[in-house]
């Protein structure tokens, strides 16, 4: 929404989003649902999606997925993998 809402300076509406998302109107309305318990969106007119406030565009650092860390690499004089592969 908030992607939507940069390039065409408006929100998106419920039609365009079961569209985009090839969703059902349930689904898409459970998911805003789920922003608004969420505190990422304040919507008071359900009616129509032009009255819908974005709080928070990004994921919350703490809701990001944590990645496994990487091995370190390899020492840049360390000739190991030339001789051993």
């Amino acid at each position: 929404m908030y992607n939507y809402s940069g390039g065409r300076r408006r929100l998106p509406t419920i039609h365009e989003l079961t569209v985009k998302t090839g969703k059902h109107k349930p689904d898409v309305m459970a998911a805003l649902d789920a922003l608004i318990a969420s505190e990422y969106i304040h919507w008071d007119d359900k009616s129509d999606t032009a009255s819908i406030v974005i709080l928070e565009d990004w994921e919350r650092e703490s809701e990001l997925p944590k990645l496994p860390k990487a091995p370190s690499p390899a020492q840049p004089n360390d000739l190991s993998y030339w001789t051993e592969y």
